[in-house]
């Protein structure tokens, strides 16, 4: 994945650039990353540093810990040598860099990819992960009830029955509950949908109990409406059997979550703090330094 995804000049790429410094820790020469990221000019790649140093103060970070002046002894054309500014920068620095680089460089567009999937867990709070899971698992709902649905009529169930169908299911899962019994119970407004207001481990739970039951259908090449109500009643007691066998609470037990569309409106609005691992917060220090 590295070779693919990042820009490899004169035979290097970014990983092939790393270094260890007196720490143990990885970094890397700004001078050897200049060329791999685009910049023909220092002046031009620096400005986009300091724009890297100002986002990791902001985004909570310690920069001393990303980003170490040094310098660089370079060959001249008369064969003689000279010292010129550098920076040793950590992984996250790198990150940094490309995401205030030249969006207009391909090698910039092309190390921001790669660094997404590297940086995305960092960069979600606790929470904002936990919002963008079940956000995820109420889209995987919502498809897998439309194909529950399809495989329903392929089983003989007509339309006017759908929704003694579905209510079977959660009948199974729910101890005998069905949907308006559900929201009932757990004080759900008449007007939401109980999906909505499922979190996340409520969620899986039926989308385990959608998908179990289409493919039951289809294995046993049910052409029978009555047939399918019961299959799909059975494999809702099946998964309340299997939450109980392993200690879990029964669905009709679990509180009411926030809002769907909520969870979504949080989720647009977040800007996330940079959370990093202990191991990269401390950067250049190799674990030696406190996160501040």
């Amino acid at each position: 994945m590295i070779d693919k995804q990042v820009p490899v000049i004169g035979g290097n790429s970014f990983e092939g650039l790393k270094r260890l410094n007196e720490y143990g820790a990885e970094y890397w020469s700004a001078r050897d990353l200049q060329p791999l990221l685009g910049y023909s000019q220092w002046r031009r790649f620096e400005q986009a540093i300091e724009r890297a140093i100002l986002s990791c103060q902001e985004s909570g970070n310690e920069p001393d810990h990303h980003f170490a002046g040094a310098g660089k002894m370079v060959e001249l054309g008369s064969g003689s040598t000279r010292e010129v500014p550098d920076f040793h920068l950590s992984r996250f620095a790198c990150y940094l860099i490309a995401q205030n680089g030249d969006p207009r460089k391909p090698e910039i567009a092309q190390a921001q990819k790669y660094f997404a999937v590297q940086t995305r867990r960092q960069e979600l709070s606790d929470r904002l992960a936990a919002d963008v899971e079940r956000l995820e698992l109420r889209k995987q709902t919502a498809e897998e009830f439309k194909a529950l649905s399809h495989a329903a009529q392929h089983a003989g169930v007509q339309n006017r029955m759908f929704g003694v169908f579905h209510d079977a299911g959660y009948k199974g899962l729910y101890g005998g509950l069905g949907r308006d019994a559900i929201k009932e119970r757990k004080g759900i407004p008449e007007k939401d949908n109980l999906m909505d207001r499922m979190n996340a481990t409520e969620l899986a739970a039926n989308q385990f109990r959608m998908t179990q039951t289409r493919d039951k259908l289809a294995r046993e090449a049910v052409r029978d409406q009555q047939q399918a109500i019961r299959t799909h009643e059975q494999v809702g007691r099946e998964v309340r059997e299997a939450i109980r066998r392993i200690g879990g609470d029964p669905p009709e037990l679990i509180p009411p979550a926030e809002h769907i569309k909520e969870v979504e409106k949080r989720v647009k609005q977040a800007t996330p703090k940079l959370e990093l691992a202990d191991r990269h917060a401390t950067g250049l220090l190799g674990g030696k330094g406190e996160k501040t």
